[in-house]
């Protein structure tokens, strides 16, 4: 293996057996059928990539893509059908924190049991300690079996001893938001620190915010298929695509958007929201005399999408049917965090955008404007509102809480937004 490489994945495939009852599995076992008793189901498909030493690698993809199987393989927890790989390093993995702990044993005890398991010995465990004590910061509970532990306490612990343990090669799968607020902060200063270090990371994570700051390249996986590698902009864009069904399985895109008089990207007149991960537990409700058939969420390429980038121009579009005469028709959005503190949103009235319409007709309401909310997750709210012809306000139609919209920023400030401060230093 050349010195120039931490990780190489090599033709690596996972294939797992499934039984559909356990009588099968056991005969199988005992070799007492030559009839195949199984469905063969492949995890992971002939997949190769190299991680350089003092990279950052970022692995993306929907549930189900191979992304936590293919960490298994590499941290020895599993083992591949076929294919190999080659490791040049020691590797720390935060995977399922605290899987070694034994839950008699006390946090001490823990530490230097897991010490021991990745290689140690007493005397640099011993040297290793306080450091491991001082990030986790549970106090005099480390002298108590991890049983009697909260499960914030028990994951601050478990994640204290894998990144104190100074790897060369630190591998993570969705474990940087574990504990609460403040230890969060801890843990991605140190993973920062890692990174100075010019220590090789693999990092798999949902939070697209992380994988655009910290990686140098991604792997995008689909069904155990590696779809592409790049930087993390073009793999997450093409990631984005691959949420509401835009490319095939080498990547290619199979949607074209058609382009309206304007020339501005438009999605097709056909059920734009069923390309979108809707709320099952949406609040809705209205006189229906206007109503919202549809609604989409565009980004600057004109692509659907529940995932905007910080800084970006993105359009939201809704399509509103008027049933019944109306006589002054509103439309609107809002943006919420997910405990429900409405951070901004806009309509029709404060725009002043009036339009004419009649009983029958369908219009499509665009509102385009720039993302400066900080990353991270929120919540879309649309209503379709008015005044009747006594200056009496109703409510035609609301949606609220419809559709959950990702920020994903390299560069958060304090608050909801940013302000796009620029800054001079004399």
């Amino acid at each position: 293996m050349s010195d120039e490489y931490a990780i190489r994945v090599q033709d690596v495939s996972k294939m797992y057996k499934l039984y559909s009852k356990n009588s099968d599995r056991v005969r199988d076992a005992l070799g007492l059928t030559r009839k195949k008793l199984y469905k063969e189901h492949y995890a992971l498909h002939h997949l190769s990539f190299d991680v350089k030493k003092g990279e950052t690698m970022g692995i993306i993809g929907t549930n189900g893509a191979g992304k936590s199987t293919i960490l298994k393989i590499i941290t020895g927890v599993l083992s591949p059908t076929e294919g190999n790989v080659q490791i040049d390093g020691r590797i720390s993995a935060l995977l399922e924190l605290g899987a070694g702990f034994d839950m008699e044993y006390t946090g001490i005890e823990n530490i230097y049991l897991n010490g021991t398991m990745i290689g140690f010995s007493r005397e640099e465990i011993d040297r290793k300690l306080q450091d491991i004590l001082d990030f986790a910061d549970i106090g005099d509970f480390v002298y108590q079996p991890v049983k009697t532990y909260s499960s914030g306490m028990f994951v601050r612990l478990a994640f204290a001893v894998a990144i104190n343990i100074d790897p060369e090669i630190l591998i993570v799968d969705e474990a940087l938001s574990v504990g609460d607020v403040f230890f969060q902060n801890k843990c991605y200063k140190k993973f920062d620190e890692f990174k100075k270090m010019g220590r090789t990371i693999l990092f798999v994570s949902h939070d697209l915010s992380s994988i655009s700051r910290y990686c140098d390249r991604v792997v995008l996986l689909d069904h155990g298929n590696k779809l592409a590698e790049g930087t993390p902009n073009n793999m997450i864009n093409l990631y984005k695509k691959v949420l509401v069904h835009q490319v095939d399985d080498q990547g290619r895109d199979v949607t074209s958007v058609p382009a309206d008089r304007t020339g501005e990207a438009e999605p097709a007149a056909t059920d734009w929201k069923q390309h979108l991960t809707r709320n099952p537990h949406c609040t809705e409700y209205g006189d229906k005399k206007a109503e919202i058939i549809d609604y989409a969420v565009l980004d600057e390429d004109g692509i659907i999408t529940s995932s905007i980038m910080k800084g970006s121009r993105f359009t939201i579009r809704v399509r509103i049917k008027i049933h019944e005469d109306v006589h002054y028709l509103i439309s609107s959005y809002t943006f919420k965090t997910l405990k429900g503190t409405e951070v901004t949103g806009t309509n029709t009235m404060f725009e002043n955008a009036s339009f004419d319409y009649s009983p029958g007709d369908i219009k499509t309401v665009t509102f385009t404007q720039e993302m400066n909310m900080q990353g991270g997750e929120y919540l879309l709210s649309l209503g379709c509102t008015g005044y009747n012809n006594r200056e009496e306000f109703e409510v035609h139609h609301r949606l609220y809480d419809v559709v959950n919209i990702s920020v994903i920023s390299n560069k958060n400030t304090v608050g909801f937004y940013d302000m796009n401060s620029v800054v001079t230093i004399d």
